[in-house]
This record gives C-alpha cells, sequence and structure tokens, in this order.
C-alpha cells in the first residue's frame, strides 16, 4: 500500500497538472467506494494536498473567485494498487474506477486494479464521514511533534509498537515498510508494548529519516505504485530491511526474520532487536 512517500510524491506531480482546471464530467465505477467521483462535476481544483495517506483535492464551487479557500475536498485514498494519471484523451483502461473531464480537453483518472482505493467528496476540512482520516495523528515533519509528544501517543496503547504504527494514531502515514525501516534502525523490536522516552525520540528521529530519504528517491514501488507520469519510485533498492528476510543485517550480518505480527508480515533482526 502507498505510504506518506509515494502519496506526496503522487501529490506533487499532479498539483501542477490539475490546479485551476475545471471538471465538466466524470464516471466511476457502480461501487459506492468509487460513485462520490460523480460529485466534483462542475467544481475547479484549488489545490492538491495530502494528509497521512489521503490525497485532498480542493474544489471551487461554481461562482467561486479564483484564490478563495475550497469548499470542498474530493478525497482520493490510493489503497493497495490506485493510481492518478492525467492524460490528453479519455482512458481505454479496464482498471478505470473513477475519471474526471477537463476543460482543456484532459482527462484526470484513477486505475486501481484490486478496487481497495476509495474516493469521497466531502465539505472541506470536514473528514467525519472518514474515520481513519478524521482520527490521524500528527504529520511526522509537524514541527509540534518532539519526542515527548511522540512517547506520550506510543504509550496511550498497550498494542504491539509496530501495530500502534500503522494504526495511525501515534503518527500519519507509516506503514508496513517504513515502519520495518525505521525500528530496525532504532533497534526496536517491533513486538514489544512499551518504548521509553529516551527511544521513543529516537524512533521518531528514525521515521523521519526514512519517510524524507524514500520522498528524495521517489518512493517505494514493489508492484503497482505508479507516478501521475507513470515513473516507478528507486527506495526499493535502498532499504534495509523491509522484504529482506533471510538476508544478512546491514548491522550484524545475523540473517533478519520475518513473521506475522498482528497479521501483518515483519521483518525484523533477532540480534539488533532483540527484546
Amino acid at each position: 500500500m502507498p505510504e506518506l512517500p509515494e502519496v506526496e510524491t503522487v501529490r506533487r506531480q499532479l498539483e501542477p497538472l490539475v490546479s485551476n482546471a475545471k471538471i465538466i464530467d466524470a464516471r466511476a465505477h457502480r461501487s459506492p467506494k468509487f460513485a462520490p467521483a460523480l460529485e466534483a462535476i462542475g467544481s475547479t481544483v484549488a489545490n492538491v494536498h495530502r494528509r497521512g495517506k489521503y490525497l485532498l483535492v480542493g474544489l471551487l464551487d461554481p461562482g467561486q473567485a479564483p484564490g478563495g479557500p475550497p469548499s470542498r475536498e474530493l478525497i482520493v485514498h490510493l489503497g493497495m494498487t490506485g493510481a492518478l494519471h492525467v492524460d490528453d484523451t479519455s482512458p481505454s483502461d479496464p482498471y478505470e474506477r473513477a475519471s474526471w473531464d477537463l476543460a482543456d480537453g484532459r482527462t484526470l483518472w484513477f486505475r486501481d486494479i484490486r478496487r481497495f482505493g476509495r474516493i469521497a467528496v466531502v465539505s472541506a476540512g470536514d473528514h467525519q464521514a472518514l474515520p481513519t482520516l478524521h482520527h490521524l495523528g500528527p504529520e511526522p515533519f509537524d514541527p509540534a511533534l518532539d519526542g515527548p509528544r511522540f512517547h506520550r501517543a506510543l504509550a496511550a496503547s498497550r498494542s504491539r509498537v509496530k501495530t500502534h504504527l500503522l494504526s495511525q494514531r501515534p503518527i500519519a502515514g507509516v506503514g508496513n515498510i517504513y515502519a520495518d525501516e525505521a525500528l530496525w534502525r532504532a533497534g526496536i523490536n517491533p513486538g514489544i508494548r512499551r518504548v521509553g522516552p529516551t527511544r521513543a525520540e529516537a524512533l521518531l528521529g528514525h521515521i523521519r529519516d526514512v519517510l524524507a530519504e524514500a520522498l528524495d528517491h521517489g518512493g517505494t514501488t514493489l508492484r503497482d505504485y505508479r507516478t501521475p507520469d507513470r515513473s516507478t519510485g528507486q527506495n526499493q533498492f535502498r532499504l534495509d530491511c523491509y522484504g529482506r528476510s533471510g538476508r544478512p543485517c546491514r548491522r550484524c550480518a545475523t540473517p533478519l526474520i520475518s513473521r506475522e505480527l498482528d497479521q501483518r508480515t515483519t521483518t525484523s533482526c533477532p540480534n539488533c532487536q532483540a527484546r
């Protein structure tokens, strides 16, 4: 599933392509997960933001002055296999789930092979209909997020530390890939339920590092992730832990192990990340 670096890379490419574009028509798969795409007809794209793993496309309703605050948001969650593209012609693709015709003749469209993605249109800033988005923790690079605050967020749950990270409550945008990477760098066993203040602060730093490095390399493409220009990420060639089960730890040469942890495949070093 695309995580913060992948979604932010999509956002950075998408915003200059669609800003100020008017949506004159739309089509959507009959599933209620995609049908809300039709509600954007007649709107003009004001901007494209990101919150955690969600894309938030600001919409100006007809009659709103350009440059003003969006009245609504078109929210897109990429799911596991979702991708957004902007083409000069309408798509002819069996995996098209939604598309928006723009006034200049181009089409913005959403491709999603496994249909785990989701689309919604809501009043700007009103995310109550999307509980995961509504309850997201702070953004990783928010300057207000410091070590003590992050430690308190981790301590608020008795879940395993990796499971709690994946809940998006203590911090937004971290999924399976970057949780494994950050915990490996911090030397923290993903199965423990308590992390002290010093190690919590170190973990926060490592989370920020792995996310920033992935952003610098366009995200991680393991299978389906593509940017709007159909490029792949390059961070998959730089992973230290995730997906390297059986290969030597880059710190101590002990073979990394893989196990199921709360139904999520987890890779770690039995030596560097011992309890």
